[in-house]
């Protein structure tokens, strides 16, 4: 028997060993896929020490062009390794080959190079000020990075949503502290090596390894930090704001969701069923953006639930490597039981079950994985904690609307605020209608489609602040103002 992996810890520029290992588990069929070293507090502090010397050192003294043209370094031995990331994620997450070769991956290497070359433009801005005496000051500004930036990404994409924050905080001179999931170590660690490989100054990046309430709570609350972003579950956001409040650090949240669509009269019915059955099952529902509750106009119901019906039936389930299978397991056991808890919760409210509600059988090692049926469902009053609370997995409830108001209205009750999408043949319905959901992103006839360089971030209980383009380069680094004297003559 071959030697199980382990993943250790890497802070400043070197890989450290625990006295403390964790089971990283293949939600696909059970098996023990790499054991997770537990980050001691003793290693986020050296941690943290070297993230701060690294400010003033060989990291700290780089020029944004130096230092945006290591990052395309980065990008460049991540591609190299590419089937090795491929694996890795595979191994974690059980997700599709097709996915993780055209999404995850790709995006987490693009993340680089789209933030390495934003960086170089990142301007400030510059006045002549005219004062009532005659004088003039010229008023410019510098954009200096915040510092130490602790970095806390989820499971569900771990490769891509952990470098959509790490690499524009590092192209913006600030050190970074990484603290994946738990659930999903491998890429982290990989790309820990590849920082490694390419000389990335000791200190710049770190990363810490362990469970969330253990190592995420250490390292949020540590005074050495200047800044933390999360990407995660709301109830974490909020224990990550209790932790910061008492040194006011900067925060940037990307939390949950229980995003809707609106399929109106005049949407053109198959590529609304399409979209939807994207948006609701893509991941097994896994996307803080995918669709939970689905608002149809009268007219459209019946139909639309049949055609959404045979296409939640007609999914492949089954190995990531399997052709045409669209949707893996469920990341865990515990993830498992939680989301068929919601299934069981649906039937107790009244809910119809349209089609799903339980667990596939396969009679094979996948049943010892995490797997779950796609599940539609009809019924319920909006109230319901199954319309109301955010679920995580590939589940959606379908009711009936009749008015454009009522619609909108019935949207916005939610403590959440991420995403929505409307469904409509009718331009100026769309344009009227979007600036009108409390939500921080609306697509119209689509749905995942993104723009790097456009906002993203929710309201509500659903996060604070943006990221993306200049957005998250304003985050990211802090703009200086420096005034000067200019004296007549």
């Amino acid at each position: 028997m071959s030697e199980v992996k382990k993943l250790k810890s890497y802070i400043n520029g070197q890989f450290v060993d625990s006295n403390e290992y964790f089971d990283n588990i293949n939600p696909v069929d059970g098996t023990l896929i790499a054991k997770v070293s537990e980050a001691s507090p003793a290693m986020i502090e050296a941690a943290i020490s070297g993230a701060r010397a690294a400010l003033t050192d060989e990291w700290g003294r780089l020029s944004v062009n130096e230092r945006c043209a290591l990052l395309h370094k980065v990008a460049d031995r991540m591609a190299e390794r590419e089937e090795e990331f491929i694996a890795a994620e595979i191994a974690d997450t059980g997700k599709s080959l097709f996915q993780i070769k055209t999404i995850d991956i790709p995006r987490g290497t693009a993340n680089f190079r789209f933030f390495a070359d934003l960086a170089r433009f990142n301007d400030g801005e510059t006045f002549i000020t005219e004062t009532p005496s005659g004088d003039k000051a010229l008023n410019y500004s510098v954009n200096k990075p915040l510092g130490v930036v602790a970095v806390i990404s989820p499971w569900n994409l771990p490769l891509l949503l952990a470098t959509w924050k790490v690499a524009p905080a590092m192209a913006c001179g600030n050190s970074v502290i990484l603290k994946p999931s738990e659930e999903t170590s491998s890429t982290a660690v990989l790309l820990a090596e590849v920082m490694d490989e390419v000389g990335v100054p000791k200190g710049a990046f770190n990363l810490v390894l362990g469970r969330g309430k253990v190592v995420g709570d250490a390292l949020t609350g540590a005074k050495g930090i200047d800044a933390v972003t999360f990407t995660g579950a709301s109830n974490t956001g909020k224990q990550i704001m209790k932790s910061v409040a008492q040194s006011v650090k900067p925060i940037s949240f990307e939390l949950g969701g229980k995003n809707a669509a609106i399929v109106f009269a005049d949407a053109d019915l198959d590529k609304a069923i399409k979209g939807v059955t994207k948006s609701t099952f893509t991941n097994c529902g896994q996307v803080c953006l995918c669709t939970e509750k689905v608002f149809v106009h009268r007219s459209l119901f019946d139909r639309f639930v049949a055609g959404l019906k045979q296409a939640a039936q007609d999914i492949k389930i089954g190995y990531p490597l399997e052709k045409d299978v669209f949707i893996g397991p469920l990341v865990s056991k515990v993830h498992q039981q939680k989301v068929l808890s919601y299934y069981q919760l649906a039937k107790e409210e009244g809910a119809t079950v349209v089609t799903g509600g339980g667990v596939p059988i396969f009679n094979d090692e996948r049943d010892n994985g995490c797997f779950i049926e796609p599940t539609i469902i009809t019924g319920l009053d909006d109230n319901a904690r199954v319309n109301q609370e955010e679920i995580f997995g590939p589940i959606c409830h379908i009711s009936i609307f009749d008015e454009e108001n009522e619609v909108i209205r019935r949207l916005n009750d939610t403590d959440y605020g991420l995403a929505a999408s409307i469904w409509t043949e009718n331009l100026s319905r769309a344009h009227r209608v979007a600036p009108q959901l409390d939500v921080g992103l609306v697509w119209v006839n689509t749905w995942f489609l993104r723009d790097l360089r456009a906002p993203f971030g929710g309201v509500k209980l659903s996060g604070i602040g943006r990221e993306g383009g200049k957005h998250s380069l304003a985050f990211y680094s802090e703009p200086m103002n420096i005034c000067i004297n200019i004296e007549q003559a």
